[in-house]
């Protein structure tokens, strides 16, 4: 088994490079294409974006939660309704990559210091089976390369789901 130290430091390491990387390449994007809808009943890039905000600020509160008890039982979210609720698209694509990249780099700053006995505590979200707070972090880096590639690769990611972590 890998150190758990090392395990949640690539974790933070890999959200920051993911950042890094992609935060130009998002930038270059123009508000006109960041706010059309990718496909006719899909999201924009400011909607992608902004869901992967919202599951920044779901994973911070589990991640935290989740050193504080035995376990974890937290509710899952209804995408849809918290992307409109917030109104992503009324916002511009500058302040929603600013937001969406210094959430990020918080949220490595959590994942790198999360205590090593917390990595197995068991999460349950939603009606899902009881997961580690190990796989919870890394499902959150498989989420967030999957929805990147949705707005910079679309050709690319159409049908996928989230990929294996390495």
């Amino acid at each position: 088994m890998s150190d758990p130290k090392e395990v949640t430091a690539r974790i933070a390491r890999d959200v920051i490079a993911t950042v890094e990387s992609d935060l130009p390449k998002l930038g270059a994007i123009d508000e006109n294409r960041a706010s059309e809808p990718r496909a006719p009943g899909k999201w924009s890039r400011k909607q992608v974006i902004g869901h992967l905000i919202d599951s920044a600020f779901n994973n911070q509160q589990r991640f935290v939660r989740a050193q504080l008890g035995p376990s974890l039982t937290f509710p899952g979210y209804t995408q849809d309704a918290w992307v409109a609720a917030q109104a992503y698209q009324e916002r511009s694509w500058a302040d929603i990559l600013t937001l969406w990249a210094e959430v990020n780099r918080h949220l490595a700053h959590v994942i790198a210091h999360i205590e090593p006995r917390a990595l197995v505590t068991p999460c349950t979200i939603g009606e899902g089976a009881p997961v580690t707070l190990r796989f919870v972090a890394e499902d959150y880096v498989r989420h967030l390369h999957h929805h990147l590639s949705q707005v910079l690769s679309p050709e690319a990611a159409a049908g996928k789901t989230h990929l294996p972590y390495a």
